[in-house]
Parts: structure tokens; sequence; C-alpha cells
């Protein structure tokens, strides 16, 4: 009797302990996310993580390139692996951007730097099939699914400007589809336009509206992979929805608005926006909008929140200084207007090495809730293509990260920013130095990494936890001893300080907090009441993330 009863009590005491952990979960799951306040995790999929040895090579891509420019085996499986181990919800990461998944050109080009494959993902010979390097569709749809279930959205990476380079075994697109000539000047808009953006990079004729056939090559492909007839009837049916001409343009708008009904993506990150007309933009936007929509009727259990798709530009060179419109000489384009939600921010590096931290945060503040309200940007430190990152010799890493991580608007961590990985690879030519495998060893092996690891954690969970600190409204409270300052969006309140002094600290939060009130340092994980206005304690930190608990 006594074993029948102490059986009952341990199945009842689990089975509160799974309610509980559920109603937890639930409360996660609930969690207020924006995208103006997100923090969005960077990574060359060839390069994070390698998941699946087995497809590390495919269509005979095994010759020797130079430094850093052939495949090295990350994949889509390698991604999924390090959600499952936690480590993005340990970094307070609640969006995953990656570059381009679908497959490249399969032989390689050489332009000076040594043969280069098409390892990041911008050179495209078929925008409706995932690159073998990569993975599958199979891969694809577990990445997602696990990622959602963890609170983090996908965003993967459009590229409607260009196909990949011509070589021996990828011959070049009809001419009714690319132009291979003139070169782009960059002195005006139709010079930034019609044209190809280097040597060999075949630029799509988005501007026409001419019909179009398939490539004959894509069509050969596609009846050598079985699936000529699906492909063409799912084109006939998108083509008499749309109303829109078989132009070059609509086809690939299609084959990209595929990964969203099929896969049940978040957004995307889309490459090249200048160089190609902005009325491009609002019709992928439209689009997009559409397929999000298909997504959400279908499959009503798997939306994780009301937010709409979302859609950020790379305008190379855009400033968040620039406003809503960015200058091409002869004519200013707002790439904001019935298309993006945010454009990628290349101001910011510049001016964290040029202006104090008070006056960063007041002009992003600022500039946010005025001449960019209801617009985003998002804000970096380091990329793929930006050869002047912020910290290039990776000598302020708690830096970077409390500037990128604290400053208003979204953040992007490019791979290895929270690692410190090395940007000065010897042997490298141009942006392959920005490009090496991730450097997880490092995690084991170096004890300063795992204190920069650390401090890049506890600022990306203050920051993931509440959505005030990049989307709410910014408000300096002190800078005597240190700089001091609140971030509120709506309910969601904390107070900040950066640069104080270590040890005793005292600190007026009396403009958010009420007297009596328990509040917690995220940042050293003490908890302080709130006397007269104000807090004391102790840390051996100079930073402080006070929240309500």
């Amino acid at each position: 009797m006594r074993k029948i009863l102490y059986t009952f009590c341990f199945v009842f005491v689990i089975a509160c302990q799974e309610k509980s952990a559920g109603k937890t979960s639930e409360k996660k799951a609930k969690k207020e996310f924006v995208w103006e306040g997100a923090n969005i995790y960077f990574l060359l999929t060839d390069r994070f993580n390698n998941g699946d040895k087995t497809n590390d090579i495919n269509f005979d891509r095994s010759k020797e390139t130079g430094k850093l420019r052939g495949f090295k085996g990350g994949d889509i499986k390698g991604i999924t692996q390090k959600i499952k181990e936690g480590y993005f919800t340990k970094l307070g990461i609640n969006a995953i951007w990656m570059t381009p998944i679908v497959e490249q050109i399969h032989g390689g080009t050489d332009e000076g730097t040594g043969l280069t494959y098409g390892f990041h993902g911008y050179w495209t010979k078929d925008w409706t099939k995932i690159d073998p390097n990569f993975g599958t569709k199979e891969d694809l749809k577990e990445l997602v699914e696990i990622a959602h279930k963890n609170g983090i959205r996908v965003l993967l990476d459009a590229v409607i400007n260009h196909t990949g380079p011509v070589t021996e075994k990828d011959p070049v697109w009809s001419e009714d589809w690319v132009r291979i000539e003139p070169h782009c000047t960059y002195d005006n808009y139709k010079n930034t336009v019609t044209c190809t953006l280097v040597k060999n990079l075949p630029d799509i004729k988005t501007e026409s509206n001419k019909n179009v056939e398939l490539p004959i090559q894509l069509v050969k492909k596609w009846k050598a992979e079985g699936r000529y007839e699906q492909e063409l009837k799912e084109l006939d049916e998108f083509f008499k929805r749309t109303g829109h001409p078989r132009a070059s343009r609509f086809y690939i708008i299609k084959w990209l608005t595929d990964y969203i009904t099929e896969f049940g993506i978040d957004g995307y990150r889309v490459d090249t926006v200048k160089h190609t007309e902005e009325s491009v933009w609002q019709e992928f936007r439209k689009e997009c909008d559409f397929a999000f929509e298909k997504y959400k009727k279908n499959n009503p259990e798997k939306v994780l929140d009301a937010n709409n798709f979302y859609l950020v530009g790379e305008v190379y060179n855009y400033a968040i200084s620039h406003g809503k419109e960015f200058d091409l000489s002869d004519k200013k384009v707002n790439y904001f207007d019935k298309a993006f939600n945010s454009l990628i921010n290349f101001e910011i590096k510049w001016n964290v090495k040029q202006m104090a931290e008070k006056d960063v945060f007041h002009k992003y503040d600022s500039l946010l809730n005025t001449n960019l309200k209801g617009y985003g940007i998002l804000n970096y430190m380091t990329s793929h293509d930006d050869g002047n990152p912020f910290d290039k010799e990776r000598k302020m890493p708690y830096k970077t990260a409390t500037m990128l991580l604290l400053t208003p608007g979204t953040s992007q961590v490019y791979y290895g920013d929270e690692l410190a990985r090395d940007l000065t690879i010897e042997g490298t030519v141009g942006d392959a130095t920005l490009r090496s495998f991730m450097n997880w060893d490092d995690i084991q092996n170096n004890q300063e990494t795992n204190k920069i690891l650390s401090h890049w954690q506890k600022l990306g969970q203050f920051r993931a936890n509440h959505m005030a600190v990049g989307a709410g409204k910014h408000t300096l409270i002190s800078e005597e001893n240190g700089l001091v300052f609140s971030r509120v969006r709506e309910e969601d309140k904390v107070v900040i300080g950066i640069n104080l002094s270590k040890g005793k600290k005292e600190m007026n939060v009396s403009s958010i907090f009420k007297n009596g009130e328990d509040l917690k340092d995220f940042y050293s994980g003490q908890f302080v009441k709130v006397n007269q206005g104000k807090v004391i304690f102790n840390s051996k930190f100079d930073i402080v993330l006070l929240e309500k608990i």
C-alpha cells in the first residue's frame, strides 16, 4: 500500500512539474517580440557549423581555391544543431539570418583572388532548389520548426539583381533575361541600376516587362530532375493569379516567395537593393505578404505572433542620418516606401568611434522617433563584405557588444562577434578574411573567449527579454558617475548603467521604479530594493541592467 501511495505521489509531483513547465513555456512563447527591437544573428551558412559531413563536396567542386574561397562544410543541419543546443537562446538571439541557400553555380571563377566557388550563396544557378552543399528541403523544414519552437525567427537572403557568374559549367542566361554589360559606374541612378555590378556577374533585366521563356539550361535541368511539369504548372498558376507579365523579375519573385509558403520563414534580408528599380521591391513586398498570409492561414498552429513578414534591405552605404531617402546623385529614392520594414545601417560603427555613448543613444532615439518613425534600421559592427568593421583587430569585443546591443534599433550580431573570431586571416584577399570558419574550439581552449561570450550573452538575453532596450524610448538619467539611462516601451521599463565604478554603486531610479519595488541587476544576478528613489549595491562589474522582478 505504501509503495502504491508513493508511486501515486511521485506521478502527481511529476505531472505538476510538467504542468508548471508548460505554463512557463507558454509564458515565454507569449513574450513580446517586435522586429524594431530584435537581436538578429547573421551567419554564412557554409562557415558556421558542419552538421553533415556527407554533403561537403558536390558537383565536383574539388579544385584548389584561393584562401577561404571554397566550400568548408557548414550547412543547415549545423545551424539546427546549435539551436537544439541552446547556443542562440543563451546569446539572446530571437532571429537568425543565413546567407542564400539556393543552388549555386557548379563551377568556379577567378577574378584575381584565386579560384572561388559560390560558398557564400550569392551566385545563383537555380532559385527553386537548395544547394546540396547546404542541405535539403527536409533540413530547412526541420530548422524552421526547431527555431520557432525556441522562439527564434528565420530570415533567408534574397537575390533578384543577378545570376551567378558564367563558367564552363554554368552558361550565361539568355539575353532576354540578363545583360552582361555595361558595368556600373555608380555615378547616377541609371549607372547604378541598369548595369552589371562587376565583370562576369550577369544582371537580371528587372526593368523589362517583356514576356520571356524559361532559360534553356533550367528547362534541361528540371527535366533531368523529373520536376519540369510541376514547376511549369506552378508558374502558370502564379501568373494567372497575379496577372503579371512573364517577365524575368516575376519568375524570381515567385520562386523566392515559395520559400515562405512551403517553409514558413519569417522574413528576407534583400541583397543589392539600390541596384534594382525600387518598384521591384514594392512588387516583392506585395507577393511576400500574400505568401505569408497564405502560410499562416494554412498553418494556424505554427504562427508565432501577429507580426507581418519582415523585409530588411541592403542599400550599400545607407546611413541612419539619410532618413527615408538615399541619394543616388541625380535621384533620391525612398526604399522604405511600400517595401522595406528596415534598412541595414552602415553608419553606427563610425558613430561609436567618433561620438560619446550618450550622443549615439540620443541620436538614434531621436531619428527613430522622428524622421524614421514607423520604420527601423539594422545596426551592425561587423559584416561579411564590409572591409572596415568597427574592431577588425578584435581589441574591443566588450565595447562592440555594449554599443551594438544597447543602441536603439535592431541589432545584427555577425557570427563570431561574440567569440572575437579573427578577422585578419593571413593569405586572404579582400572580404575572404571576414569569412573564416566559426572558432568553436576557442570556447573550450580560451578563457578570455568565455569571458567575452558571457558579456554578449548577458546583454543579449536582457535585450531579448525587454523589447524596450531596442524599441523603447530612451531617456538620460545621469552622467555623473558613468552613464545611466532608461528605456521604456509601454509597461516594459528598464534602467541601464554603463562605464560605472566597479564596487559600490548608487543609482537614482525614481523616474522609472517606485519605492519598495524589488529589482534585479541582470548582469550581476543581484537583487535590490528601491529606497528613497535609489538602489545601492556592490558588484565587480562596470555595467548594470536593472529590471523589475
